[in-house]
């Protein structure tokens, strides 16, 4: 890839700059709606390793990765979003290694959200063999395949980069996008391939288990308890999944939106911004945080002191 094309994209977003008083208003958005979320989500965390009821059961565990997961992806996405308004240009191989990082917490939510749907499956429809099936060895045997397929798949990109790029644009200065470092027409290839294959795989999985409780429920008469609300919860799985989703087209999006709308575009994208990179974040304290009755009665108790305190 030469010079000429990466100038190409660095002058094709110097054109869509914000006016100063715009991009203050955009920033303290964005801090503030992540510093709101991430302190929900650190209350929950700080919750979960406050008693033991939650760190020995398997379902908890996957959540609060869900959580803290969520919680990396929201500081590297708003710290990438702050960085391109303070510096706009900064070290390559700093923004190689926040990409990077966003890139890999991002795909590791679908695959949790598929994890959770067949732990809530067997616990609903296998009862029985679930403390068998579902134990906490099992479970973080299962986090730690998450984060290691995710960067198998992400690592050769890099090596892709290495072996394809000027040595010297890692020592240079840029716009961090990831469209200026991750272009190779075999990385963009295989994205798309990987993100397809990921996300079949996730919403078969959510499918399959929401029907097998459906139908498990039906064959119990019974629309009530955890039947019902294991059915919600595999739904509200698949709403967050569905936000998610918007990441993966998110580039296909924003070149029809250049064609329609060339004059509203950044506009356009922050709206994007905050329905793909924040909102689903909000979505996980809500699933148990709330909605889970042994939690929201915890959570609640160590709030009330808090509140005490202060």
């Amino acid at each position: 890839m030469n010079s000429s094309s990466y100038n190409l994209n660095v002058s094709s977003s110097l054109s869509f700059r914000d006016s100063p008083s715009t991009a203050v208003a955009k920033n303290v958005i964005v801090l503030a709606l992540g510093l709101i979320i991430n302190y929900i989500n650190g209350t929950l965390v700080h919750t979960f390793r406050k008693h033991q009821v939650f760190y020995t059961n398997p379902r908890y565990i996957l959540f609060v990765h869900l959580v803290l997961n969520d919680m990396i992806q929201l500081t590297v996405s708003i710290s990438l979003f702050v960085f391109s308004y303070v510096f706009y240009k900064y070290n390559a191989s700093f923004c190689c290694f926040l990409i990077t990082f966003a890139t890999l917490t991002t795909i590791n939510t679908p695959l949790n959200l598929a994890v959770m749907a067949v732990e809530c499956y067997i616990a609903i429809c296998f009862p029985l063999r679930h403390s068998k099936l579902c134990t906490i060895k099992k479970t973080y045997v299962l986090i730690g395949c998450i984060w290691a397929l995710n960067a198998g798949t992400i690592v050769p990109d890099i090596f892709i980069i290495l072996a394809t790029e000027p040595f010297w644009l890692f020592y240079s200065t840029i716009f961090c996008d990831m469209e200026n470092l991750f272009r190779h027409p075999i990385i963009l290839e295989k994205r798309d391939i990987s993100y397809l294959i990921y996300l079949t795989v996730v919403w078969l999985t959510l499918l399959y288990t929401y029907f097998k409780i459906f139908f498990a429920a039906k064959a119990a008469n019974s629309v009530d308890g955890n039947f019902k609300k294991a059915r919600n919860t595999i739904l509200l799985h698949g709403f967050q999944l569905l936000m998610s989703m918007v990441t993966y087209v998110f580039y296909i999006l924003q070149a029809a939106f250049i064609r329609w709308f060339p004059t509203y575009f950044v506009q356009i994208l922050f709206v994007f911004y905050i329905i793909v990179q924040i909102f689903p974040r909000f979505i996980s304290p809500i699933v148990y945080g709330l909605r889970d009755r042994t939690f929201k009665t915890y959570l609640r108790k160590h709030l009330l002191c808090i509140t005490r305190v202060l």
